[in-house]
C-alpha cells in the first residue's frame, strides 16, 4: 500500500482468515480500521497471494487459521496444499514475493527471510495476549519458548498461536527426522556429531544469519539430552 508509506499496519487473526476467505476485500474495510485507529487507509482492493504448490509455509499459515478462526477451520482446514477459496496462486516464497511485490494493495505470506531480503513491508499481528507483534527471530524464538516441555517429548508441537510475551502468532520449528537406532555405527557416529554441532552456539548464530530463530535454551537442552541417547546396533553411539 504506497500511500501508507512508513506505515506499519496491525492484523489479528480472525482478520487474517476474513481477508483469505475473500469476505474482507477492500483495504478500508471496517474491521481493519479498527485495528488501526488513526491511519488513513485506502479505498483499494485486497489482492491476495497464496502458495499454488504443496508447502510447509502454506501448512503453518493455515495451521495458525485454524486455530483463530472457526470458519477457516471447517471451510479450509490446515495443510499443504489445498482449496484457496480467493487469491492468486504463485510457486514457492520467491513466487509469492515477486507477486506481492508486483500487485498494489496485495498480502500473501512468506518465510521472513524473504520479506527482509526483498524488502516487503508487513504487519505486526496481534497474539492471544493481545499484543501487536511484529516478525522477527526473537519474536519466533519466544512463541518457541512458550512450550510447556515433557521430558519424554518428540518435539513435534505446533507454536502458532503461541502465549507468552513477545510471542509472533506465525511460527514454527523446522524439524529432522533420524533413526533412534542406526544400523550402520560409523553413519551414526558422524549424524551424531552433526547433531551436536547443530545445537552448537557456533550453529545457532549460522541459523540467525540465515532468517532463521535459534532455539531457546530449553529446547536445546532437551534436544542435545536426545542426540545423547542416539544408539548403533549393538550399543551406544560414540561423540
Amino acid at each position: 500500500l504506497p500511500s501508507l508509506g512508513e506505515t506499519r499496519l496491525t492484523l489479528d487473526g480472525q482478520t487474517i482468515a476474513d481477508m483469505f476467505l475473500g469476505r474482507i476485500t477492500r483495504w478500508n474495510d471496517r474491521r481493519i480500521a479498527a485495528l488501526n485507529p488513526g491511519v488513513s487507509l485506502p479505498d483499494a482492493e485486497v489482492v491476495l497471494v497464496h502458495r499454488s504448490d504443496g508447502s510447509g509455509t502454506s501448512f503453518i499459515f493455515t495451521d495458525y487459521l485454524s486455530k483463530v478462526s472457526p470458519d477457516w477451520k471447517n471451510e479450509v482446514g490446515a495443510g499443504k496444499s489445498l482449496q484457496w477459496p480467493a487469491g492468486i496462486g504463485a510457486k514457492g516464497n520467491e513466487g509469492v514475493t515477486q507477486q506481492v511485490k508486483q500487485l498494489e494493495g496485495s498480502i500473501g505470506y512468506v518465510e521472513l527471510i524473504y520479506a527482509l531480503s526483498n524488502r516487503l513491508s508487513y504487519a505486526a499481528v496481534r497474539n492471544t495476549s493481545g499484543e501487536a507483534v511484529v516478525p522477527s527471530l526473537a519474536s519466533a524464538s519466544a512463541a518457541a519458548a512458550s512450550v510447556d516441555w515433557a521430558a519424554d517429548t518428540d518435539f513435534r508441537v505446533s507454536i502458532t498461536d503461541a502465549r507468552g510475551p513477545g510471542a509472533y502468532p506465525i511460527a514454527s520449528f523446522t524439524w529432522l527426522l533420524i533413526k533412534q537406532d542406526n544400523p550402520d555405527p560409523a553413519k551414526g557416529a558422524a549424524i551424531k556429531k552433526y547433531l551436536e554441532w547443530m545445537v552448537s552456539p557456533a550453529a545457532q548464530n549460522i541459523a540467525s544469519e540465515l532468517g532463521y530463530a535459534p532455539l531457546p535454551a530449553p529446547v536445546v537442552e532437551l534436544v542435545s539430552q536426545r542426540i545423547a541417547g542416539l544408539e548403533a546396533a549393538g550399543g551406544a553411539i560414540g561423540s
